[in-house]
């Protein structure tokens, strides 16, 4: 029986499955956001945290127990640096783990784990609620099938489709030339 045994073994060994989380733990200190399934985003949070916690130490021994299980000097060098400081009034709770839904070829759950207090807000859909949302500029029209601006008033509307009959009209009318 496995009492009190935390975590799934994911169908690898056990070197292999270490080998696996350092690697995550790796590229999620790095890139602050990695895509991964759900069992090993809940397996991943907890060493990521601890690597975390780790920096905010700051101590030699924690330096050199990071570095044991980070792979990259640069990875380590930024955990003691930015993300202690990032962090540094923070108790815990680092990261958080967003569901996505079914991954299409084999329906495994998806997960991304990413760190709470990014630097940058992600763009798209809710990013930035709450806040002031910068004004977007107008992009450049597009060379190729460019559409006019569209009018905002409806006296703009009616000349705007005004004009746009007699070229309608012209084009349907226009002969066409039959060989036969």
């Amino acid at each position: 029986m496995r009492h009190h045994k935390y975590g799934g073994k994911l169908g690898r060994t056990g070197a292999h499955r270490d080998a696996m989380f350092r690697n995550l733990v790796t590229s999620l200190l790095e890139h602050e956001r990695v895509q991964t399934t759900d069992a090993k985003a809940r397996q991943i949070r907890r060493i990521a945290e601890r690597m975390i916690t780790l920096g905010k130490r700051g101590d030699l021994h924690a330096r050199r127990r990071a570095a044991s299980l980070i792979r990259s000097r640069e990875v380590t060098a930024k955990v003691f640096g930015t993300l202690a400081d990032r962090f540094r009034a923070r108790p815990g709770g680092y990261t958080r783990v967003l569901k996505l839904g079914r991954r299409l070829g084999d329906a495994a759950p998806l997960a991304i784990v990413e760190l709470v207090e990014a630097p940058e807000p992600v763009k798209g859909k809710g990013a930035a609620k709450g806040k002031a949302r910068a004004e977007k500029t107008p992009a450049a029209p597009k060379t190729r099938g460019a559409k006019p601006p569209r009018p905002e008033t409806k006296a703009a509307k009616a000349a705007q489709r005004g004009a746009e009959k007699p070229a309608r009209a012209a084009r349907r009318k226009a002969p066409t030339k039959k060989e036969g």
